[in-house]
C-alpha cells in the first residue's frame, strides 16, 4: 500500500502505528496536487485520488491539523502552511503562539486527522481521529513535530501536564489523532474491507 505523503514525520509515525500494513513511500517524480479542500477529508481524498491515478496501487493519504477554539478553528486545514506556503514547523508554531497570546492565552484545542483509503478498483473510505487538549503559550519537549511542543493532551489524565512533544512515541500513538484514525483504518483492513 502506498502512503501518499512526502512528510517524513507522517511517514515515520504511520509506519510505527501500522507496522503490518507494508506501507511504501510515494514514488519519486509523482506530482501531488495542491490541497485546496476546505475540510481535512477533502484534502486527504485529493491526495489519495492523485496517488491512485498516478500509481494504480492501493493508497492511503492523510490530512491533519490543529483546531484552536480561541482562533476560530485556525490553523485548521492550513496547519502546515499557517505562517506561509513554505513555512517550517517552527515558524507555524511561532505564529500560532503569537496569535494565541493576542487572543488571550491558552485555549481548548484539538488535533484532527482524516486518513483516506482508496483501492485499485476506486473504492474509497475515510477514517477520522481526534485528540482533545489545550494549546498553551510555552514550548516544551523534543519529541513529535508541528505544534506538539505547546499542545497538552487531555487523555494523559489529570495532573499530567506533559505536552505531546514530551510523550514517548508509544504514549503519543495511543492517544493521537493520527493513531486513532490509523487504528480505525487497520480494523477496517483486518475485517476484509
Amino acid at each position: 500500500m502506498i502512503l501518499a505523503s512526502r512528510n517524513d514525520h507522517k511517514v515515520r509515525e504511520l509506519a510505527e502505528i501500522l507496522p503490518d500494513a507494508g506501507l511504501k513511500p510515494l514514488p519519486a517524480g509523482i506530482e501531488m496536487p495542491p490541497e485546496t479542500g476546505d475540510t481535512f477529508a477533502a484534502n486527504a481524498l485529493i491526495k489519495a485520488r492523485a496517488a491512485v491515478a498516478a500509481t494504480g496501487e492501493e493508497v492511503i493519504a492523510d490530512d491533519s491539523g490543529l483546531v484552536i477554539d480561541a482562533l476560530d478553528g485556525h490553523p485548521g486545514v492550513r496547519s502546515a502552511r499557517y505562517a506561509g506556503e513554505a513555512a517550517t514547523d517552527r515558524e507555524n508554531l511561532e505564529k500560532v503562539l503569537v496569535d494565541l497570546a493576542a487572543a488571550g492565552g491558552p485555549s481548548p484545542a484539538r488535533y484532527v486527522c482524516v486518513i483516506a483509503w482508496i483501492d485499485r478498483e476506486g473504492n474509497e473510505m475515510t477514517f477520522e481521529g481526534s485528540c482533545e487538549g489545550t494549546m498553551i503559550l510555552e514550548r516544551r519537549g523534543e519529541g513529535g513535530f508541528g505544534y506538539d511542543p505547546a499542545f497538552l493532551p487531555v487523555d494523559t489524565g489529570p495532573g499530567d501536564d506533559r505536552t505531546m512533544a514530551e510523550l514517548d512515541p508509544g504514549e503519543k500513538h495511543a492517544i493521537s489523532h493520527r493513531g486513532r484514525a490509523a487504528r480505525s483504518l487497520a480494523a477496517f483492513l483486518a475485517g476484509g474491507r
